[in-house]
């Protein structure tokens, strides 16, 4: 019959209050409580970064655990196992007798066994006359059945934690894509809106976002993204909202001149319908006739050599970034006033309005005011009457027929030197006597 349990570790190993700790809730446990060791060895591992334990620890854990013969712990049973260390490296898939005892020690430190050595340190038990065990040395497992319900209770606030910060990463995900695509499309389709400010701000939310970080600091950068998100959906959504405004009123004023049958109507209806298409409303036309694809800055960079002047150390313009710093420094040279830069670029937009800066810088000899031209076509582009496509094909045609003009006059000046050569030619092959070259300039040309 047993009646003393030791409660203090073998040789020079210390006792802490940790492992005092663990007895006492191993004491407190209930007689009848019953668990299933394996669903709390799951909890255990799921648990295991707040318990403070190590994954070699799990590992000789697991090993303990199968060498009771139960797979349900009571707690009126005796939960002592007494493997020897050659058995438990076997079961521990062969690690070091020294990784072992630390990891042995890293068990006993969480709480999650407890210590009953025998006067001598070894493992073993003592069977009465019965057969049955009176007093055993070893690893006691009861803290896995005392400590059942705070395991669990920790591996669901782990698997919950996890769940939110797979939730956050899909949030911060699907808003990136979000708005990346609706400041394209805004752009694309020429919403009125400081897009280069929205991409900024955009790029300095994601720029917060570190390679690993916890779940408080993805939701507040989330929740910074989603107002971005929110704010530019309002635009795209008012603009839609007002373009169709404008077509129901223009298809209900067309359907009240159509809604009368008279002759007379009806041909001043044609005639109404033949002004309108001579007149500035054919502009919008033409303009919703243009690509609604960006213009390639390659293209811009060739109708707009000029710009390339502007930049420091000659390296030249290699994306849409130094193009605006490029026209930033161009619009102050023309004398136009910051005022009616950004009007400018609220109305086209930041890249177009940049590429109608570098087409005015480029025939900047042409254009008396360049301010009040702007200004012009800033309030054409508030009307949807302006696209800077025009402007950069035109420059694009003109270098290309001053090149032909310029290819001409040399391909003329080298047919003259043809010419003249083959005169040369054909002189030093018609050999004439000296006389005979007299009496021809007697002769003179015939009248």
């Amino acid at each position: 019959m047993q009646t003393y349990t030791s409660t203090t570790p073998f040789g020079r190993r210390a006792l802490s209050l940790g492992m005092i700790s663990s007895q006492v809730a191993s004491k407190a446990m209930p007689k009848d409580a019953t668990v299933h060791k394996w669903h709390v060895f799951q909890n255990i591992k799921e648990a295991r970064i707040a318990l403070g334990a190590t994954d070699r620890a799990l590992a000789i854990l697991d090993a303990l655990l199968s060498f009771h013969p139960e797979t349900a712990l009571y707690g009126d049973s005796e939960l002592i196992v007494w493997p020897s260390n050659e058995q438990l490296i076997g079961r521990a898939n062969g690690m070091s007798p020294a990784t072992l005892r630390r990891h042995l020690a890293n068990l006993v430190d969480c709480g999650l066994v407890i210590r009953r050595d025998s006067p001598n340190g070894k493992r073993f038990a003592r069977k009465g006359y019965d057969g049955e065990i009176e007093q055993a040395y070893g690893f006691d497992i009861s803290p896995i059945v005392a400590r059942a319900a705070e395991f669990k209770e920790l591996a669901e606030a782990v698997r919950a934690e996890k769940k939110a910060h797979r939730l956050v990463k899909e949030r911060l995900t699907i808003c990136r894509r979000d708005i990346v695509k609706m400041i394209e499309a805004g752009i694309e389709e020429g919403v009125p809106a400081n897009w280069g400010r929205v991409q900024q701000a955009y790029q300095t939310i994601v720029g917060q976002i570190p390679r690993t970080a916890p779940r408080q600091v993805l939701e507040a950068i989330a929740t910074d993204l989603e107002d971005l998100w929110s704010e530019v959906r309002d635009v795209l959504e008012s603009f839609v909202k007002t373009k169709n405004l404008n077509a129901n009123e223009s298809q209900t004023e067309r359907h009240i001149q159509n809604s009368k049958p008279d002759s007379k109507n009806e041909s001043e209806h044609r005639l109404g319908k033949i002004e309108e298409a001579s007149g500035s409303a054919s502009d919008p036309d033409n303009v919703r006739s243009l690509p609604k694809r960006e213009l390639p800055l390659g293209i811009v960079l060739d109708a707009c050599p000029n710009l390339l002047w502007l930049v420091k150390g000659g390296s030249g313009i290699r994306n849409w970034r130094e193009f605006l710093a490029a026209a930033e420094v161009a619009r102050p040279s023309l004398g136009i006033s910051p005022s009616a830069w950004e009007d400018a670029r609220t109305a086209m937009g930041e890249q177009q309005a940049a590429i109608t800066i570098a087409a005015i810088y480029q025939r900047q000899d042409q254009i008396k005011s360049a301010g009040g031209y702007l200004r012009n076509l800033t309030d054409r582009a508030k009307d949807g009457k302006f696209s800077v496509w025009p402007m950069v094909m035109a420059l694009v045609r003109a270098k290309l027929d001053a090149a032909k003009v310029a290819n001409s006059g040399v391909a003329e000046a080298a047919d003259e030197l043809e010419t003249a050569g083959k005169v040369v030619r054909t002189e030093k092959r018609l050999e004439i006597s000296d006389a005979l070259r007299q009496n021809l300039d007697r002769r003179g040309p015939k009248s």
